[in-house]
């Protein structure tokens, strides 16, 4: 992959060495190491220079990311893909249901990095997979990939600093009370195993879920859920540990009467955009088979 970021040095940066700039913008060191190694990939006003070059203002530095190898593990395949927008820096995928993020035992060629390789392999392009909101294999919704390393680094920085903005809506049985509230429990792994996770007051750690009752419908709730932390497995934890586990969840809730998956999906993203600043926010309507618990 390759992308080419254009900056123009303003007064109140002028003094500063290439890297101090750069880390500014949310370079990392791990990305200014890559970018040193690539062929002419540092030019201020159309020379080459090394990182350690001091700017002045009025200069044009242009950063030349060069990828020009793709995940090696990930085997190209052909699936379909909800793209939900793309531009030369991350791409934003409505995901459905059953499908992995990354490949793994028995998931080897139907994951979401399998159709991706594909779909960049199609255009020539070679592609590494950075997703940044990893999604449950069967939490459906929106994810997004950063197409290179920058942007990767910048959406991960933003997502530590809590600038990622995930929201979700889930389905429990009954009346989900009260309405509203904010779920402050830690969790940790629970032991013996490798994938369940428990609420654990002395080992766990923090977990913060906010979340509102939309509505009741069908004897169901619908609930909308803000992460403030990205912990594995928290929403589905939370909501069991509130008394109102997530319908059909095969690890913690198996209540498969009106759907075979837990009944979570990832419904809105915002975050301001990692190399442009802008504003971004994107929605995905509630899938069909949630719709029908709920009989909406």
């Amino acid at each position: 992959m390759e992308r080419t970021l254009t900056y123009h040095i303003r007064e109140t940066e002028a003094g500063l060495r290439i890297e101090q700039f750069l880390r500014r913008k949310g370079y990392s060191a791990q990305n200014l190491t890559q970018i040193r190694q690539m062929p002419e990939s540092v030019l201020v006003n159309g020379s080459f220079c090394y990182l350690r070059h001091t700017l002045a203002a009025g200069d044009e530095l242009r950063i030349h990311i060069q990828e020009t190898e793709s995940s090696r593990q990930i085997l190209p395949v052909q699936l379909p893909l909800n793209i939900v927008y793309e531009d030369e820096d991350l791409i934003v995928v409505n995901k459905p249901a059953g499908m992995p993020i990354h490949p793994s035992l028995n998931n080897y060629t139907n994951s979401l990095a399998n159709g991706l390789a594909w779909y960049y392999l199609q255009q020539g392009k070679p592609f590494i997979f950075r997703c940044c909101n990893r999604l449950d294999r069967d939490t459906s919704g929106l994810t997004v990939v950063a197409k290179h390393l920058v942007s990767a680094s910048i959406l991960s920085s933003m997502t530590k600093r809590k600038e990622v903005c995930r929201e979700y809506l889930a389905v429990a049985r009954g009346h989900v009370m009260p309405e509203s509230g904010t779920i402050t429990a830690p969790l940790a792994r629970r032991e013996g195993t490798i994938i369940e996770r428990v609420v654990d007051w002395e080992k766990g750690e923090p977990a913060v879920t906010h979340y509102q009752v939309v509505t009741v419908r069908n004897g169901h709730s619908l609930v909308a859920l803000r992460l403030e932390t990205g912990r594995t497995h928290q929403i589905r934890i939370h909501m069991k540990y509130l008394g109102y586990p997530l319908i059909g969840d095969y690890l913690y809730n198996p209540d498969m009467e009106h759907i075979t998956r837990q009944a979570l999906h990832s419904h809105r993203l915002s975050f301001p955009h990692p190399i442009t600043g802008e504003a971004m926010c994107f929605e995905a309507q509630l899938p069909e088979d949630m719709k029908q618990v709920l009989a909406l």
